[in-house]
């Protein structure tokens, strides 16, 4: 199975890597990592990369590693869709008082317009 990640920098994007990881060494996927650039991460996206590769040299798993940039959420349905990805993984959505999730503007955009199947990490 082609699944791609997608990464924006926040603690849950680098949680996201990890369990897909996880499945994917199990399971034996072929994994793309995608950086996208975010507005509210104080990370760069060279500094994303290094920790993903800090965080992958634990592993077995050698990823492509890309960087997107332009809104997040198109590119990475774009992305996905054109090369084909069986899964597309994103990680977000936050709880309100009254319990339902909450989604940023990317995740939404992902969830609504991705016709590759979506895998919401959270």
């Amino acid at each position: 199975m082609k699944v791609l990640l997608g990464i924006g920098g926040s603690d849950g994007s680098f949680e996201a890597l990890a369990d897909t990881v996880t499945r994917a060494e199990e399971a034996g996927d072929a994994v793309t990592v995608a950086i996208v650039d975010r507005e509210d991460i104080t990370l760069t996206p060279e500094e994303i990369e290094t920790e993903i590769r800090e965080r992958l040299a634990e592993t077995s798993m050698e990823p492509d590693i890309r960087h997107l940039s332009g809104h997040p959420g198109s590119r990475l349905v774009e992305l996905a869709e054109q090369e084909q990805f069986d899964r597309l993984v994103v990680a977000g959505g936050e709880r309100s008082p009254l319990g339902k999730i909450n989604f940023d503007e990317t995740l939404e955009f992902v969830l609504l317009n991705a016709e590759t199947t979506v895998t919401l990490v959270r």
